[in-house]
């Protein structure tokens, strides 16, 4: 016998029920949560079958049906194939994204420093700020946990987390934790999980140790990976048309940060955490208001760009302070929303 659809509609409100409930889960439940027009007597059949079939048990007589490990393993899979196929179905979208978005900021870069006669940056697009959609942990052995992280934008992780020595871990208990997990952090981005956020979490789980291990590696994860982050410069020679730039030590200073892509990177993370406390996407630094010490004589401005699924860049002009900045602000104001509508479909 097989699971046809109505049976897997009718396993998957008993493991739902169940699962928020902790209580058995009987015909007039499933009747009412699973939308599906049947009668009882149709559903207890559906039920028995589903039980023949090892996927639910009767814990005692005259009792619902709770989930057998059979049922919570279809579920998980369930789950994970459903995800599976969401990445199918928009990855050559997203492939063509990224390919067209590479010229798209290569060419943009080299207009904005011509436009503004200021040196100009723009990042590539950049997944560290990006919203957690699904969480997975499944275990490898005894000792170790496969940890599976799903962003907006169908980006995944994986890694490996100790589970603790005090922590029993089987299917159930797993389980419980996802739940818990996707309950807790669906929507968040890394910077949204605060202590408190964590404390909430473990506040809610008997396995401490290993959700403080999963929670590590999931923060770890979402932060800033220097390498992963593209930077195109232009316009580095501009800065000699300003005569209060030009002194041989501040010119090679910036110069330096301009080509060492290192600095902008820092500059770049700085910038996203101003963004995040301020909400406003576009910044100005005057001055040693800069976050790095190489551009303390010059002003920055930065404007964030979209290109949908939450994922993001940054373009910004460097310049001397007596910069030009109603115009640099309606230069970057433009060339956030052409960003924003030429990538965000």
């Amino acid at each position: 016998m097989e699971l046809d659809q109505r049976k897997v509609v009718i396993l998957t409100t008993i493991i739902k029920n169940y699962l928020e409930t902790g209580e058995p889960v009987g015909s007039r439940t499933i009747s009412k949560y699973s939308g599906l027009n049947l009668s009882s007597a149709t559903i207890r059949n559906e039920m028995s079958d589903l039980e023949e079939m090892g996927y639910i048990v009767q814990p005692h007589t005259s009792a619902g049906r709770i989930p057998s490990d059979k049922g919570y393993r279809f579920y998980v899979d369930q789950l994970m194939e459903n995800h599976k196929h969401e990445i199918e179905d928009v990855k050559s979208e997203m492939f063509e994204k990224v390919d067209r978005l590479e010229t798209t900021l290569q060419n943009l870069v080299r207009n904005l420093a011509s436009n503004t006669n200021y040196a100009a940056m723009v990042t590539g697009p950049s997944v560290h700020t990006n919203k957690i959609k699904f969480i997975q942990a499944s275990i490898v052995d005894e000792h170790r946990l496969l940890l599976v992280i799903m962003m907006q934008g169908n980006i995944v992780r994986t890694a490996t987390v100790r589970i603790d020595e005090a922590d029993d871990l089987d299917l159930n208990s797993i389980l419980s934790i996802n739940m818990l997990l996707n309950d807790e952090l669906d929507g968040l981005t890394g910077a949204e999980i605060t202590e408190d956020k964590k404390a909430e979490i473990y506040a809610r789980t008997s396995f401490r140790k290993t959700v403080e291990g999963i929670m590590e590696m999931i923060t770890s994860t979402l932060s800033l990976e220097k390498g992963d982050l593209k930077i195109y410069t232009s316009g580095a020679t501009n800065i000699f048309k300003y005569p209060e730039l030009t002194d041989t030590e501040n010119a090679a200073k910036l110069i330096s940060a301009l080509e060492q892509k290192d600095d902008l990177v820092e500059l770049v993370h700085d910038v996203n955490a101003d963004v995040e406390k301020s909400k406003r996407q576009i910044q100005v630094y005057i001055g040693k208001e800069s976050p790095l010490q190489n551009m303390a004589d010059c002003s920055v401005v930065t404007a964030n760009y979209e290109i949908g699924n939450g994922i993001r860049g940054t373009i910004g002009v460097i310049g001397p302070k007596r910069m030009d900045y109603e115009k640099v602000l309606e230069i970057l104001s433009r060339l956030q929303d052409e960003m924003d509508d030429a990538f965000n479909i």
